[in-house]
């Protein structure tokens, strides 16, 4: 098995969701409890949000970097940014330390293409639907037509919620139902399936809540994760440095 690494910490509590999902991927492939080499470096996600909050992303690049150097000496052949939002500054991440990094954009757009969708709604932080890194990579890779939330206050509360409330583990029904009413908005502007494109939104959106498919951005990208390290065919192109 191939070892992978996980920058995780933005939140833990979907850090944890990808350790889960890899691990117990692993043991359902092997049919016992074989675990796989996987290493995980834990973020400081407050400072992350300061830094994000100034606009800093060169200070980010740098601390996701320095992670994913850190990774590879200690033998990972792969890394993870286990969020949405790092991947705003995955190339210049990858170009820096030289080590494949497993792009969730790739592990979304290859199960909506499979599913033979051409138009889904994404929601998550407001970097994640306001600056194109996802919604590019959509359209550019996989011919995929992607909308967000149409008012700028709607996108600012999705945002406030996984900032105050998810990422520090605070789950209300009350959000819940706005994120839900957000959904529905895409869905009646013609998405045919709805992206959580963070990975905290799992922990309180489920499939069965929504009227349409709904992509897991968590479960997509530790699926990826799995291929990898069991060595499946059909990585080579995601892997490869844009």
């Amino acid at each position: 098995m191939k070892t992978v690494g996980l920058i995780g910490g933005t939140a833990w509590y979907s850090t944890v969701d990808y350790y889960r999902y890899i691990n117990k991927a692993v043991n359902d492939a092997y049919g016992d409890n074989t675990n796989p080499p996987m290493i995980v470096y834990n973020l400081n996600q407050q400072r992350i949000q300061e830094l994000q909050a100034k606009n800093q992303w060169d200070e980010i690049t740098a601390i996701l970097a320095d992670a994913a150097t850190r990774l590879r000496a200690s033998g990972a052949q792969a890394v993870l940014f286990c969020a949405n939002t790092p991947h705003k500054v995955y190339a210049q991440v990858a170009h820096k330390t030289g080590i494949p990094v497993l792009h969730i954009a790739d592990a979304t757009g290859i199960a909506i293409r499979k599913s033979g969708l051409k138009k889904v709604g994404l929601i998550g932080t407001k970097f994640t639907m306001e600056d194109e890194f996802m919604v590019s990579w959509f359209k550019e890779r996989y011919g995929i037509e992607t909308l967000v939330p149409a008012s700028a206050p709607a996108r600012q509360e999705l945002h406030r919620i996984i900032q105050k409330e998810l990422d520090v583990g605070i789950f209300k029904p009350e959000s819940k139902k706005y994120v839900l009413d957000q959904i529905e908005e895409l869905r009646q502007r013609g998405a045919e399936g709805i992206v959580l494109g963070c990975t905290e939104f799992p922990l309180i959106i489920k499939p069965a809540d929504v009227a349409m498919p709904v992509f897991d951005t968590t479960l997509l990208h530790s699926q990826m994760a799995v291929d990898f390290i069991l060595g499946k065919p059909g990585l080579a192109r995601v892997q490869a440095t844009p």
